[in-house]
């Protein structure tokens, strides 16, 4: 064959061949670039936004706002990051893989009656429990308060009623010209008080005001132990009589400081009060989710808005193309959102902690995960694998969600009032082990008082703190007699220093009572607490001579104003109020009887919820009732003086008489008789 019919050949065999990979090529590579079909995995339909709308914008432009997209960081909280164009490349690079699915938006809650036929046991603990009945409506199987119409409070010269009005609930302020007339729609709580939520119906104010418009928290609550109304506390900060909020003068504007009770409940209060899908808490109260969230976590918000609250983005534009005022307007519209309207149920139910179970209702052997999932969900990566199941970090981020808040603190870093369990629990060291339920069952009620025996609390830290579990050890660790009070392990370690609903519990921050900070800002200490007729030096003293602790004892006790009395009773002189909360709780628990004329002016606090505690104390310690003398914690500075003289002629001269007797009778102890039962 000559050269030029081989080139020819050669040339024919090459075109056929480029013609037939172009064939193949044009079959193959559609099938190679397809997108893998939805598999099983896929259980959310993502709305994209209409093609149309991206006439405006360029590539570049589209480009540029997802490269650069704005961010919102409420509180600080950079656990949980808001981005509305879209979460930035380089933080999803930096994260794990994206998922399609999802447990956390709307259609994921089945709600709790879809688990009860299977979680019967579980379920009907829950319906007796406090976080079901946390928030409700207010129906006559739920309104515990006392609307018969016979039931008032006087306060602040004026006076509350409260009665029904048909099918209705109404709450009535007078006085002297002026009356307000609420609406009641809502109850929240049921243990230890019930407080209402409303809105006003009749009142001095222009019929297009707020108070006529958004439910918030009334002033008035119901004591249920006692079967009393009473002002409201810790809707806001506490703060002394003088400041306090007067319910029957509500401001009329934001300019004259619109009423404190109008941190209206929608925003306020019920992403904990209620189960709302963990999505719809990452809109609208990510500072929340954050508490001790596992990893840090890139919620893209345009993308969930648009898919789930359609309504709030009716225009068809490009998220690059929303001004930020807009965005704001859709935060603030999910913050408002009614829980009876949008929540999974009101109170808290089973998929507040187990997320949406809606996948697991339907098939069983997919079992709920606890960490959240959603295609709008960026988990960035922390160097290990995320655990989904119930694992110590996820199981403590649950009650951490709710359970974490901003608190006035003592001096070593404990919250003095309650609710922020979860964030007290996480300061101290033994929480990188301990889970939350290791200690509180989650379907059970506590009940009115703590359930279990001191011998079992004290399982439960002698499963890790095994050297100490031989009473010998254990005593010779306590410097107290084995199963005495100054023994057990919460005493020391987690002492009575958290201002409960109606009882001064325990701190859940875990903590050595040689703490240095306690003392140089002169605040409760273990040892006190239990050993109230005692300085502050001899506490100083025993806690040097047991432990390492280093305690400067002259420079501690130099800075007390007088250190020859017991510590307990400075603390009633301290200006803080929680200080002087604990110290009365403190010495009335102790029936501290050498102590009784200081817990009287205890009832003459500035603080109405510290007059309040001294009352509780003073009536557990006495068995009476001050009520009887004509004393109420609430009255004015005037108003009180003459029930508390009252209480001082019939008390304090028994006490000195019983005093007296108790001195005669006493024989000076041996100096060789043992510390063991009288230390610290």
């Amino acid at each position: 064959m000559s050269l030029g019919r081989r080139k020819t050949a050669r040339l024919r065999y090459l075109l056929m061949g480029a013609i037939t990979v172009g064939c193949l090529a044009a079959v193959l590579f559609p099938r190679l670039t397809r997108q893998p079909a939805p598999t099983e995995e896929s259980s959310l339909s993502i709305v994209s936004p209409p093609a149309e709308t991206f006439g405006d914008l360029t590539d570049a432009q589209r480009r540029a706002s997802e490269l650069n997209p704005r961010v919102t960081v409420i509180n600080n909280a950079d656990r949980v990051m808001l981005w509305w164009e879209s979460v930035p490349l380089d933080v999803r690079q930096r994260s794990q893989p994206p998922t399609r699915k999802s447990n956390i938006h709307r259609d994921d809650y089945a709600g709790p009656e879809a688990c009860r036929e299977c979680h019967q046991k579980n379920y009907d603990k829950w319906s007796e429990h406090p976080h079901r009945w946390m928030n409700a409506l207010a129906t006559n199987e739920r309104v515990k308060g006392d609307f018969s119409g016979q039931a008032f409070i006087e306060y602040l010269g004026g006076k509350a009623t409260f009665f029904r009005d048909g099918a209705g609930y109404r709450m009535e302020l007078k006085r002297d010209s002026t009356r307000l007339l609420y609406a009641i729609h809502q109850t929240i709580g049921s243990r230890f008080f019930q407080y209402y939520v409303g809105k006003l119906i009749e009142g001095p104010f222009a019929p297009d005001h707020v108070y006529f418009q958004v439910d918030h928290v009334l002033p008035f609550g119901y004591w249920l132990d006692r079967r009393e109304w009473v002002p409201i506390v810790h809707v806001w900060p506490e703060v002394p009589d003088d400041e306090r909020f007067d319910p029957f003068d509500p401001p009329i504007d934001k300019e004259d400081k619109l009423n404190p009770l109008d941190i209206f409940y929608a925003t306020a209060c019920n992403m904990c009060h209620t189960t709302f899908p963990l999505a719809e808490s990452l809109c609208r109260k990510p500072d929340k989710v954050a508490n001790h969230a596992p990893a840090r976590l890139h919620w893209h918000l345009a993308g969930y808005v648009q898919n789930q609250h359609a309504e709030l983005w009716p225009r068809p534009e490009h998220a690059s193309r929303v001004p930020q005022a807009q965005i704001d307007g859709i935060l603030e519209s999910l913050g408002n959102l009614d829980a009876r309207e949008h929540a999974t149920t009101l109170g808290i139910s089973c998929e507040a902690c187990h997320l949406g179970c809606k996948e697991h209702v339907e098939t069983k052997e997919v079992k709920p995960e606890f960490f959240p999932k959603s295609p709008f969900l960026t988990v960035e990566s922390t160097g290990e694998p995320i655990e989904t199941g119930r694992s110590h970090e996820n199981v403590n981020w649950v009650c951490g969600r709710c359970h974490s808040s901003p608190r006035p603190e003592f001096a070593a870093g404990m919250s003095t009032w309650n609710s922020v369990e979860a964030a007290d629990a996480a300061k101290g060291s033994c929480y990188s082990q301990l889970n939350c339920i290791d200690c509180h069952d989650p379907h059970s009620a506590i009940g009115k008082q703590w359930k279990l025996t001191a011998d079992e609390d004290d399982a439960k830290c002698l499963k890790c703190h095994q050297q100490f579990e031989p009473a010998a050890d254990r005593q010779r660790h306590t410097h107290h007699t084995a199963g005495s009070s100054g023994a057990r392990c919460m005493n020391c370690h987690m002492p009575h220093l958290n201002e409960g609903l109606q009882n001064v519990v325990r701190t859940h921050m875990i903590f050595s009572p040689t703490n240095k900070k306690m003392f140089e800002e002169q605040q409760p200490n273990a040892c006190n607490l239990c050993h109230t007729d005692q300085t502050l030096r001899w506490t100083l003293t025993h806690l040097n001579r047991w432990y390492p602790a280093d305690l400067p004892v002259e420079a501690l006790t130099a800075a007390v104003a007088q250190p020859e009395q017991p510590a307990a009773i400075g603390w009633l002189n301290s200006d803080k109020e929680a200080v002087r909360l604990v110290a009365a709780d403190a010495l009335a628990r102790n029936k501290d009887t050498s102590a009784l004329a200081h817990l009287i002016n205890a009832l003459d606090d500035p603080y109405l919820l510290n007059r309040q505690f001294a009352r509780i104390g003073l009536e557990q310690m006495l068995d009476i009732q001050l009520v009887d003398f004509g004393y109420r914690f609430y009255m004015t500075a005037d108003e009180r003086q003459a029930p508390l003289q009252r209480l001082r002629d019939a008390l304090l001269s028994q006490n000195r008489e019983k005093q007296a007797e108790i001195t005669n009778s006493q024989t000076p102890p041996s100096p060789e008789v043992s510390q063991t039962n009288k230390a610290p």
